[in-house]
C-alpha cells in the first residue's frame, strides 16, 4: 500500500461527515422495459462503469464523468423458465483485469474477453455450468466463476485473452455467491448462501482453507467487499452488512442495519466509504468504516424498487442499478 493511500485512510477514518444526495437516472440503449441487472464493475482508472444488460443482449459501458453510455452488442440470450415464470437470460457478470473485461453469460455458460479500450470482443470459452459472480485473479492471471448449479468455483485461465480455456474446478460444499479477492495474500472469498458461511480459498493450491459462520439468517450471505490494508471482509446480508475480521479469525467486528433486498455491495478503499443498496426498502447507505471496523452512517437517499446492486467509480459517484426503469441510477454523495 502506498504512503498516499494510508494517509487517505487514515483521514477518511478520522472525520466522519453527513452526506447529500444527487440522483440522476441513466436509460440504458436497447431497453424497452425491465433490465436483467445483476453484477457491475467499476474501473476507477478509466471513470467507465461495465454494466451487462442480460436480456438486451448487449453490455454498456457507462463513462460516469460525461453521463455517457456505449453499448457493445452481440450476445447469446436465451428464454428459461424460473419460479418467476420466463426469464431471458444473456450477459449477466463482468470483471476487469490488464485491459480486458471478462463477461459472463448465463444463456450460453460461457465467459467471453473484451478489451477495454477498443471495446471489441476477443473470444469465449464454455464452462461446464452457468456463471453467476465472475472475478479476475491478477496474480495468477485466472478468472474464477461462481457457478452455484453445480456447487463450485470454476477456473479460466485468462492469460491469453484470445484463447480463454477452462482449467479447473473447486467442488464446494454448497452454493456459492458473491467474490472477493486478498491479491496479496493469494485469497479468494466466496459465500455459501445455502449454509450461511463464508469461504476462504487458497488461489495458489486451490485449496479450502476456512469456513467462517455469518449471522445473516435463514436467507443466508451475498455479497463481499474487502479491505486489503486492514483486511476486513464485508459481507452482505439481506437486510445488513457484517463485517469480519479476514486478518485472523474471520470474527464479527460490526454490522449495520441497511434495509431490505440487499445484494452487492462496493467499498471505495481511499475513502474508507461502503455502499450498500438495499432493493426491497429502495434505499443507498454509505456508510464510514472506522476504527476496528466500525460502520458509521454517513447518510442514506431513497433510489428505486429492486436497486439491489451497486458500485463506485474512484470519485465516490455510486452507479445503482435500477432493473425495473431499465436503467441505472448515478448518485452523487457530497459531505
Amino acid at each position: 500500500m502506498t504512503v498516499l493511500l494510508l494517509l487517505q485512510i487514515l483521514l477518511a477514518t478520522a472525520s466522519p461527515a453527513s452526506l447529500h444526495f444527487s440522483t440522476v437516472a441513466i436509460p440504458l440503449p436497447g431497453a424497452d422495459g425491465p433490465v436483467s441487472l445483476d453484477y457491475l464493475a467499476a474501473d476507477r482508472t478509466t471513470g467507465q462503469v461495465w454494466i451487462p444488460a442480460g436480456n438486451t443482449g448487449s453490455v454498456d459501458v457507462l463513462d460516469v464523468a460525461r453521463r455517457k453510455v456505449t453499448r457493445i452488442e452481440g450476445f447469446a440470450t436465451r428464454s428459461r423458465e424460473t419460479r418467476a415464470g420466463t426469464r431471458v437470460m444473456g450477459p449477466s457478470a463482468v470483471a476487469l483485469g490488464n485491459d480486458i473485461a471478462f463477461i459472463g453469460n448465463r444463456a450460453t455458460a460461457e465467459i467471453c474477453s473484451i478489451g477495454t479500450h477498443t471495446l471489441a470482443k476477443i473470444a469465449c470459452a464454455a464452462l461446464a455450468a452457468a456463471p453467476d459472480g465472475v472475478a479476475y485473479v491478477p496474480t495468477a492471471r485466472e478468472v474464477w466463476v461462481t457457478t452455484p448449479r453445480d456447487q463450485s468455483i470454476t477456473i479460466v485461465d485468462a492469460r491469453d485473452p484470445a484463447r480463454l480455456k477452462q482449467a479447473a474446478r473447486i467442488p464446494l460444499p454448497g452454493k456459492p455467491e458473491g467474490y472477493a479477492v486478498d491479491a496479496a495474500r493469494g485469497l479468494f472469498f466466496t459465500n455459501l448462501e445455502d449454509k450461511n458461511q463464508t469461504l476462504v480459498i487458497d488461489v495458489k493450491s486451490r485449496q479450502l482453507r476456512k469456513a467462517w459462520p455469518s449471522a445473516c439468517g435463514q436467507e443466508g450471505p451475498r455479497g463481499l467487499a474487502y479491505e486489503q490494508h486492514r483486511q476486513l471482509l464485508f459481507v452482505a446480508c439481506t437486510d445488513k452488512v457484517e463485517v469480519l475480521d479476514a486478518g485472523h479469525d474471520g470474527a464479527i467486528m460490526a454490522t449495520l442495519e441497511t434495509g431490505a433486498g440487499v445484494d452487492n455491495i462496493d467499498y471505495l478503499e481511499t475513502q474508507a466509504s461502503l455502499y450498500v443498496a438495499a432493493g426491497r426498502a429502495a434505499r443507498l447507505t454509505v456508510a464510514r468504516v472506522g476504527e476496528h471496523g466500525r460502520l458509521t452512517t454517513l447518510g442514506t437517499t431513497s433510489t428505486a424498487e429492486g436497486a439491489r446492486v451497486v458500485v463506485v467509480s474512484g470519485d465516490g459517484t455510486a452507479v445503482v442499478a435500477d432493473p425495473v426503469h431499465g436503467g441505472v441510477l448515478l448518485v452523487d454523495p457530497r459531505p
